[in-house]
């Protein structure tokens, strides 16, 4: 086991939509400078986790703590300042349709600090370089292909130098050299910066490729959390059927 130290703890959260029990005591570390792949079938609460760690939920019962310091207790201000840290690349890339890339990139610069424009250049031209679009500046969002916009959303999300980046699905509607293609990216970008990753998926060879943390939901809990060798030797029969993506098993159509 790593001996990184905890950078976000989830602690015994409970969170149901009526009676939809979303959270059912679900517990899960982050590590500091790892990369952990959060699994589990559809409804499990994977995204609804990533909205409760950035503090836009709530969890009914249970304690969400950053860097030691739980968002249940912070001001409005302190959770902002806090989510300056954040860096979240969305399933679709979240990006504003009307503004070209550079400008896409350059907006959580322009939001968030008093930087003159050509220090928010030199940062924005150096993302856009570290994923290959430095020549794609003046596109818009609705002239490139979707592997383009995950890049370009992945820019955005590096742009404020955050310590923890989360994606939602990034390889949604991807094909699946695209996917590799965007796993590579996203281990070459971790080697060279480093920090907390936290990517939900539900694509086995993503997590295979890039995870060196699993955790794998279902019914609101998390029944495996460890290295990711770990979990694909692991014998129990949902971690088991889940990763091998196996009809039999206690997983069903329901």
């Amino acid at each position: 086991m790593s001996d990184n130290e905890v950078t976000i703890a989830v602690d015994d959260c409970y969170k149901a939509f009526g009676s939809n029990k979303v959270m059912d005591g679900l517990t899960i570390d982050f590590l500091e400078d790892t990369i952990t792949t959060v699994l589990g079938p559809s409804g499990t609460g994977k995204s609804v986790l990533i909205k409760h760690i950035l503090a836009l939920m709530y969890p009914d019962k249970g304690d969400i703590r950053v860097y030691g310091r739980s968002l249940l207790s912070m001001s409005d201000d302190e959770l902002f300042k806090i989510r300056e840290s954040f860096g979240v690349l969305f399933q679709d890339g979240a990006l504003f349709g009307s503004m070209n890339l550079y400008d896409n990139v350059a907006f959580p610069l322009r939001q968030h600090t008093k930087f003159p424009e050509d220090k928010i250049r030199r940062i924005v031209m150096s993302n856009m370089k570290d994923v290959g679009l430095q020549n794609a500046i003046y596109k818009m969002p609705g002239e490139i292909s979707g592997g383009m916009r995950k890049r370009a959303g992945f820019a955005r999300a590096l742009v404020m130098q955050p310590k923890i980046v989360m994606f939602d699905e990034p390889d949604s509607g991807l094909d699946p050299v695209r996917t590799s293609l965007l796993n590579d990216l996203i281990l070459d970008i971790h080697g060279k910066y480093g920090g907390t990753y936290l990517i939900v998926t539900h694509d086995i060879r993503s997590a295979r490729k890039v995870a060196q943390y699993i955790g794998l939901l279902w019914k609101g809990k998390v029944v495996h959390w460890g290295e990711a060798d770990e979990a694909f030797r692991s014998e129990k029969p949902f971690v088991k059927q889940f990763l091998a993506g196996d009809s039999a098993g206690p997983l069903g159509m329901d």
